[in-house]
């Protein structure tokens, strides 16, 4: 069964510019473009769950439920023409067929409301047709390139490496969360699934795709926060084991 729908009200912390374009980032890992009317999510990964326990790891069985109900709040809040899916919107190409019937109709009823676009992703090639919205392998709006992988283009907003930040704070203790990661000229989207783990924005993995002068915007329970590429920490295991 779907969660219940929590409060719609959203509140807005802070904006940052993204190549002369005004962005919202949300406490909830959706980015909220004001000027195209247009909300992106990305990696929600519906049904890992359910994929692990076929392989023997059993996790509780919420992920995709826990996940919608995020979706839906960013949706009833901004109230979006648009919505952009960043890919790996599911799992594995089976994912849907494990959905609920409670769930296939939230979801068509999230993709009839709007504009709604499935970026491909490593994970989901084929968006099911059967669930409403449009495909797309990537998409240009206003000079703004979507995608699921990043390539390290100017104007490039995309997934896939699940940002996190680590923060040093008083008392030697640290905060990692997950984050949207910025130089001012590309976006890399924080993941929404509810079981997406996170790769430190200090990975290597993120040199080939983004300048030095990095900003983490970490997402808090109710607020973004803006924290410097100077203040992050890497994590203690310096050798990345991050598989894609």
């Amino acid at each position: 069964m779907l969660s219940p729908k929590p409060h719609t009200e959203i509140p807005i912390t802070l904006q940052f510019d993204l190549c002369g374009h005004r962005m919202t980032p949300l406490s909830q890992g959706a980015l909220w473009w004001e000027q195209e009317r247009t909300l992106v999510v990305s990696d929600l990964h519906l049904e890992k769950g359910s994929s692990y326990a076929a392989m023997g790891q059993h996790l509780p069985p919420y992920d995709t439920d826990t996940t919608l109900a995020l979706v839906d709040r960013c949706v009833t809040a901004m109230n979006p023409d648009r919505v952009i899916s960043l890919g790996d919107s599911f799992h594995d190409r089976q994912a849907a067929t494990r959905l609920t019937t409670e769930q296939v109709q939230c979801i068509r009823r999230l993709t009839g409301s709007t504009d709604w676009v499935w970026i491909e992703g490593n994970h989901d090639p084929d968006p099911p047709e059967h669930l409403g919205g449009r495909a797309a392998f990537e998409i240009d709006i206003a000079g703004l390139i979507f995608r699921h992988e990043p390539t390290g283009e100017a104007g490039e907003i995309s997934g896939h490496l699940h940002p996190c930040a680590r923060l040093l704070g008083r008392g030697g203790r640290t905060v990692r969360r997950r984050c949207f990661v910025t130089d001012g000229q590309r976006l890399i989207m924080p993941a929404m699934g509810a079981f997406t783990g996170g790769l430190n924005v200090l990975d290597v993995a993120y040199r080939p795709v983004m300048g030095a002068a990095l900003q983490a915007f970490m997402m808090g329970a109710e607020r973004v926060y803006a924290v410097p590429g100077a203040r992050l920490i890497p994590d203690r295991t310096a050798k990345s084991h991050w598989r894609l």
